[in-house]
Order: structure tokens, then sequence, then C-alpha cells
């Protein structure tokens, strides 16, 4: 049974997310506060965390922050009301994988805890095969070793780690999956939609902003200049597609 824990000091949505997930199968572990979590983790294995970010005396940023530093790599799911962009970013930097805005979709949030559980549960497998089939069309992909260099960027897949120079990254694994997604395809354009499907593992259809931050945060790890992209690129109304230019 898939043990999730929910950091949440509201109360009313604690229960309600609770009662929700234990009717799906889920064991559930709750508390209201960062320190009482981490203290919990410290004894207490669990699939994926739920976290809410506006919490008493310990931030939601600084319990995220905290486990990554800890080299905790169970899926985090921040849950939260700040809307802007520079709250998802830094969620994003301190090692959620996804962030989802109260008020939110019940559906989608269970539809989201189910693909992270899934994910980590295939998490970076580099004994994979190296053809996929979906939508009846077989995809030819790029055999990709364990540490793969391209230009001045060394990639770690065994220890989550990205190497630009002399400056290494410790990045998460659903960041680490979307990377070889892309080397994987590498000059190969790859739709907002097939990235949702194939790495988030939710419908293509989906609302969300999270590719995008995702892009965002890749490019900060291996691109000289994050604003002017050599290797990952966004093509306007198409996607985004990765290319080696030596």
């Amino acid at each position: 049974m898939k043990h999730i824990l929910i950091v949440e000091d509201e109360k009313n949505i604690a229960e309600l997310l609770r009662y929700n997930l234990e009717a799906e199968g889920y064991r559930v572990s709750a508390f209201g506060e960062g320190v009482a979590a981490l203290e919990f983790l410290e004894h207490e294995p669990v699939d994926l965390v739920v976290l809410d970010l506006m919490l008493p005396g310990m931030s939601g940023y600084a319990v995220c922050e905290a486990l990554r530093a800890q080299e905790q790599i169970m899926p985090i799911m921040i849950l939260s009301a700040r809307t802007l962009a520079e709250d998802r970013t830094r969620g994003f930097e301190v090692g959620a994988d996804q962030y989802l805005q109260k008020p939110f979709d019940l559906d989608e949030f269970l539809i989201r805890v189910k693909s992270l559980l899934a994910m980590y549960q295939r998490r970076i497998d580099n004994t994979r095969p190296t053809e996929l089939t979906f939508n009846t069309t077989a995809v030819k992909l790029k055999p990709i070793p364990a540490i793969y260099t391209f230009g001045n960027v060394q990639v770690d897949f065994e220890h989550l780690e990205v190497r630009r120079d002399a400056v290494v990254t410790r990045v998460t694994p659903l960041e680490m999956k979307l990377l070889r997604y892309f080397l994987e395809h590498e000059d190969t354009i790859v739709s907002r939609r097939e990235l949702l499907e194939r790495v988030w593992g939710v419908p293509g259809h989906l609302n969300t902003r999270a590719p995008d931050q995702f892009m965002r945060r890749l490019r900060k790890i291996i691109e000289e200049n994050p604003s002017e992209p050599k290797y990952l690129v966004t093509l306007r109304d198409a996607g985004y597609r990765f290319s080696i230019q030596e």
C-alpha cells in the first residue's frame, strides 16, 4: 500500500485529502506543520509528500529544501493558494515535482497523485528497452548511457547530477526524466502534450504550466545563457527541440 504524507495546516483541507486518498486505497499520514513532518520522515518512509507552502513555523519551501538536502527523492507535490509565477518557480527550484494551485479540482489532484506514484515506481530505469510503442507507432530512441556527455555538460543519471563545467547541480527524478526524454529524442520536435503524457503521465489536454517551469529550470542547469538557449529551444506553436550543436 502506497504511503502518502500530507503537510497541511488547514484541517478541513487535510481531512478532505485524507478521506479521498484513503478511499483510493492509500495509507495517509498528516501533520499541520513542517518540523513534525520532517521528524516523522526520519523513521517512516513515504511514497509521496503533499505539501502546503504557508505553514506555521517552517515554510513549505524550507521543508521541501530540507528533504532534498537529505537526498530524499520521493515525489513532492506543492498544494498552495499562492498564485504568482515566482512562487511556482521557487517551488520547483527547491525540489518540488508538481505545483497545484488552491482551490483545486479533486479529480485532477487524484490523477496527479497516481501519475507521480507511477513515475517514481519506474524512476531512472537505465535498463529499459530503446524502443517504445504508442499510438500504434514504434519510436526508435537514441541509446543513452548511465553517464552522458554533450558539449560542456555531463549528465549522471544514477546519482541525479548534472555537471556544467565546474558546476554540479543535483536534480529531481522528474527533472532527470524530462532531460532524458529530450536526449533520447534529439533533433525531434516534442509538443507540450507529448511531454505531459510521456513524462508527467497525465492527460495531454491538462491545463498546467509545469512543462514551462521545468524547461526554465533545465535551461538554468545546462545552458550557458538560459535566455538564449543553445541546446533546448522553444518552437512557437509547436513545442520544444533538443539539439546538440558542436
